[in-house]
């Protein structure tokens, strides 16, 4: 029989481990793990292998360069455009731990919330580093995907002068919308990628990008996200509406968009007329809080102030 390739053991290794007896010992042990990135790119010896769960974090390595370590990236992972063409492991929410180690990953870093557990548990069990990175939906947000790439890709001097870059671009916006002393905006957010339009309460991206921008969330009554009915719609009566690009193309284009009845009783359908009532960027642009973030809300602030 032909021996197997350093590879086909080391995948074959890991696959016994998901299936045997022996998680245990590892779990305990995983926590006090380096990360491997780190020690083999100082060594010379190869570079880690990384899957990305996060379209966020997948940016923020090739932010660094380090595009070449990745493996396999989720569903969400779509900017820049060569993260579509890498081998995808399925949505942030639904892994599935045969999927991942098929590419013998040395390192997964993804979103808090990816999953489900026992996936991760799993992957921990077979010696692979997991490690999730915690979303608040604030500026901090960025500062821990771009350390965690760092970390994770053995870049972490690279990592620093990229969120150095960035901090000094956030401060400038944030003071440019600060400094603006005008009427705050009342701004709808839908959001209609699939099925029925559902509204942002807060507690949730879009309510603390509409908020950083310098608008205020005509929804307060309730958290996360929930259809709307056409009287309610009215109620909020909202100035203007932001929604994302997919979810423009969902429903057929800006002209399908504002035929939605609910809409025709907002202060918003009155002014849809030259564009100014309905905003538009791209989902993970707009909600990942990611290395664009400091773009995306100067772009956001600048579409507001037409309102």
């Amino acid at each position: 029989m032909m021996a197997l390739t350093k590879a086909a053991r080391a995948g074959l290794r890991r696959r016994n481990w998901l299936a045997g007896g022996g998680a245990a010992a590892v779990l305990a042990a995983s926590a006090a793990l380096a990360w491997p990135g780190t020690a083999q790119a100082r060594s010379g010896t190869r570079s880690t292998r990384l899957i990305t769960v996060g379209g966020s974090l997948t940016e923020a390595v090739f932010a660094l360069g380090a595009q070449a370590q990745l493996v396999g990236t989720d569903t969400t992972s779509l900017y820049p455009a060569a993260a579509q063409a890498t081998p995808k492991v399925g949505y942030k929410r639904q892994l599935s731990a045969e999927g991942l180690l098929a590419l013998r990953p040395d390192v997964v870093l993804a979103l808090a919330g990816s999953g489900p557990p026992l996936v991760l548990t799993q992957l921990r069990a077979a010696r692979v580093q997991v490690e999730l990175v915690e979303r608040r939906h604030e500026w901090d947000d960025v500062r821990r995907t771009v350390q965690a790439a760092g970390r994770a890709t053995g870049q972490e001097a690279a990592a620093l002068e990229l969120q150095r870059q960035l901090d000094q671009r956030w401060a400038t916006v944030r003071a440019r919308i600060q400094g603006h002393t005008g009427v705050r905006p009342r701004v709808l957010f839908i959001m209609a990628h699939g099925g029925s339009p559902l509204v942002a309460g807060r507690q949730t991206a879009a309510h603390a990008m509409l908020t950083l921008a310098g608008a205020d969330n005509v929804i307060s009554g309730f958290n996360g996200f929930r259809p709307m009915t056409a009287e309610s719609m009215a109620a909020a009566a909202p100035d203007a509406i932001v929604t994302t690009t997919q979810s423009l193309e969902a429903i057929g284009g800006e002209s399908a968009f504002w035929q939605r009845p609910e809409l025709s009783l907002t202060p918003a359908w009155r002014r849809r007329q030259g564009g100014a009532a309905l905003l538009h960027q791209d989902a993970l642009a707009l909600l990942g809080f990611g290395p664009r973030l400091p773009q995306v809300l100067e772009e956001l602030h600048q579409g507001l102030l037409r309102v």
